[in-house]
């Protein structure tokens, strides 16, 4: 069975570039907004979450914040995507619960890279 990947991302383009490159090896879902996003999670629970930071209404911060929250998703592995380069920006990210945090654009291979090491994070202790 496919793991579940949950994209949350404002830009059509990003999750259309993540679907393709994604859903051969993982069961894909993707939102626009975070509000939808934690809706889709009220019953759903995926095995990693990918989200972007800047987006209206609720931001990646907010989203984040929230997912820890509960109860279910409150381990589930969370990797931010932003332009944002600024180290600040990344340690407010892991203070809040972040694994993993892209700078867009990304490399479509160190993303994949970094999937795995949160989906598999044995597999990844053993090959070296």
């Amino acid at each position: 069975m496919k793991k579940k990947i949950l994209v949350v991302d404002d830009e059509k383009s990003i999750c259309q570039l993540l679907e393709n490159f994604l859903s051969q090896d993982y069961e894909f879902i993707s939102f626009n907004t975070s509000s939808h996003g934690l809706d889709w999670l009220e019953e759903n629970l995926p095995d990693l979450i990918i989200c972007d930071i800047e987006m209206p209404e609720k931001d990646g911060y907010e989203f984040l914040s929230r997912v820890r929250q509960r109860g279910f998703t409150k381990h589930t592995p969370v990797i931010m995507l932003s332009a944002k380069a600024e180290s600040k920006e990344r340690i407010k990210c892991f203070r809040l619960g972040a694994q993993d945090y892209l700078i867009k654009p990304f490399n479509p291979e160190e993303l994949e890279e970094v999937i795995k090491k949160n989906l598999f994070p044995i597999y990844f202790s053993i090959e070296w």
